[in-house]
């Protein structure tokens, strides 16, 4: 199968959404290791969402913290196999989505590789600290987004399958 002359365009949009996904995510991290405590909370929205540093050796909400280094590894897998979606991302919309959802699986495996306390069990660093809920980066934002964008296209996708005229004409008769 021929590839598609808008396949590496599109994966050129992924690479640039992702970078600068990176770039930010690391700039922040890098901000909020400066200047924030892991003591003090900084509050934005009252007690709704405010700024405190934290490290996490899990994953979401902490979720696995015993094995982080296995969770470099998926990290590793995934930022493979997101890489191969941006390769095959047939339209601009989804080279976007991939490209943020990329950006944020590599901001957070930064982290575990290079982070203390070593590599590739290294800690996350989180600053958003979303009430007593969790706290989070903007790598996990970037992974969120990604993921609703990516809902949104597949769902947009398959409404307009679902109305082709085909489908149109014959519900017309019905």
């Amino acid at each position: 199968m021929p590839m598609s002359p808008n396949r590496p365009r599109h994966l050129a949009v992924a690479a640039i959404v992702a970078a600068g996904i990176v770039v930010i995510d690391q700039a922040t991290k890098a901000a909020a290791l400066a200047t924030l405590s892991e003591e003090t909370r900084i509050p934005l929205l009252g007690d709704l969402f405010g700024l405190q540093l934290a490290f996490n050796p899990g994953a979401i909400l902490s979720l696995g913290s015993g094995f982080t280094g296995v969770l470099t590894l998926v990290g590793a897998g995934a930022v493979v196999w997101l890489i191969i979606a941006a390769l095959r991302a047939r339209t601009a919309g989804l080279a976007v989505a991939f490209g943020f959802i990329l950006g944020g699986a590599l901001g957070n495996l930064i982290d575990r590789l290079f982070s203390p306390p070593g590599f590739g069990v290294g800690h996350v660093t989180d600053f958003l600290a979303y009430g007593t809920l969790f706290i989070g980066n903007l790598a996990d934002v970037a992974l969120g987004i990604g993921v609703i964008l990516l809902l949104g296209i597949t769902w947009t996708r398959r409404r307009k399958v679902e109305l082709a005229p085909s489908a149109r004409v014959e519900a017309g008769a019905a």
